[in-house]
Order: structure tokens, then C-alpha cells, then sequence
């Protein structure tokens, strides 16, 4: 299993629609063969910054079951809108 982090700086003034759009699209991810679990996180210091943690079962179920599939634009539609910048993503391997 793999921890795909994505941190999101969202436009200030834009979090409330960034959330409803992320609230609408989880349901993508969700459909996604090998996805198991996700969370946004939202920062206390720094309201304008998001951190979303999702558990795939391989990097490969991230980058090719989801991105390459037709969901992955319907996605960054919903959430892509509400960036101010570029979002930061990487994966991360649990320790036995």
C-alpha cells in the first residue's frame, strides 16, 4: 500500500467552494480500482492550505487506474478552478 500526499494552495476566499468541489469529486477517486481511503485536511495556520491523503493500493493504481482514466479530468474540473498554484503531490511507501 502506498500514501499518495497532494498539498493544495487554494485562491484565499476560495476554500469554502474548494471543499464543496472536493466533498462532490471524492466519489472519483472512489470508483477508482485499488483506491482504499481518503481525507482532506484543511491547515489551522494557514486556512488557504489543503492536504489531501489517499491510500492506494499501488502507485500505479494512482497514476495509471486514475489519472489515465476519464475521471481524472472530471476532477481537476472540479477542484482545478480553485488553485493558486500548482499542487505539490508525491507518494510515500508505509514502513513494516
Amino acid at each position: 500500500m502506498v500514501l499518495e500526499i497532494a498539498q493544495f494552495e487554494i485562491t484565499p476566499g476560495a476554500e469554502d467552494a474548494f471543499e464543496a468541489a472536493y466533498t462532490e469529486g471524492r466519489a472519483l477517486l472512489a470508483q477508482t480500482p485499488g483506491f482504499r481511503d481518503a481525507r482532506m485536511t484543511r491547515g489551522v495556520e494557514s486556512p488557504s492550505r489543503f492536504v489531501l491523503l489517499v491510500e492506494w493500493d499501488t502507485v500505479e493504481a494512482h497514476e495509471v487506474g486514475f489519472r489515465g482514466s476519464e475521471r481524472f479530468p472530471a476532477w481537476r474540473a472540479l477542484i482545478g478552478p480553485h488553485f493558486a498554484a500548482p499542487p505539490v503531490v508525491e507518494h510515500y511507501a508505509y514502513l513494516p
